[in-house]
């Protein structure tokens, strides 16, 4: 194992509230749609490419129109993350920062350009991420953004911790050991390694 990748969302914090809060002054200002997003709405698509939400929450909306808010949901999101950041998991903070003494950390999200600078600005974990990369950067599937941050960094034996299915997929799509945070948002019935809190990272690695 030369290296540990995290997910973010239902993997290091929670923030669907505020993302709900952010999102829905953003839908009410840009749009005549009638729409409230809740963080219950948020967790079953977290995890998804930013396109894909956009498509799921917007589908009456024409292509530039659902691409033109997404945007501004998204900018305003990132603002809005600064003032009022999300909730991180028991342990993760503490964790992080001893595994990163002994491996080195990076994060893969299929989140927006800046979502993971404001996610490690929150935790003043900065110093303890060698590397991130997010669907917003890559614009292709998380598997293959996974395989270009492996490139980026000469990974070999990388493991991932997710939360999701569509994690599960990516992983083994870049052909990589899959750790199913069981406490996040997703479900992952055939998942081999599973930790039910953040700190069990520090009885496999440490």
């Amino acid at each position: 194992m030369d290296g540990i990748i995290f997910d973010i969302d239902g993997t290091l914090w929670d923030s669907t509230d505020p993302v709900a809060a952010s999102w829905n002054r953003a839908i009410q200002e840009n749009s005549s749609l009638d729409l409230t997003v809740d963080a219950k709405i948020l967790s079953g698509l977290f995890g998804k490419t930013m396109t894909e939400i956009g498509n799921e929450l917007f589908p009456a909306l024409p292509v530039k129109e659902r691409e033109h808010l997404l945007n501004i949901c998204l900018e305003q999101e990132n603002n809005y993350l600064e003032q009022h950041p999300g909730i991180f998991y028991d342990g993760v903070i503490e964790t992080i920062k001893k595994l990163s003494e002994k491996h080195p950390l990076f994060i893969v999200s299929n989140c927006q350009r800046g979502y993971i600078e404001v996610t490690i600005k929150s935790g003043g974990i900065e110093s303890c991420i060698k590397d991130h990369l997010c669907f917003g950067e890559t614009q292709v599937s998380k598997g293959q953004t996974l395989l270009m941050l492996m490139e980026r960094n000469g990974l070999k034996e990388p493991v991932y911790v997710g939360d999701t299915q569509g994690d599960a997929n990516a992983c083994r799509e870049a052909g990589i050991p899959f750790i199913f945070a069981e406490y996040g948002f997703g479900n992952v019935p055939d998942a081999e390694i599973r930790i039910h809190a953040f700190s069990e990272l520090s009885r496999m690695f440490l």
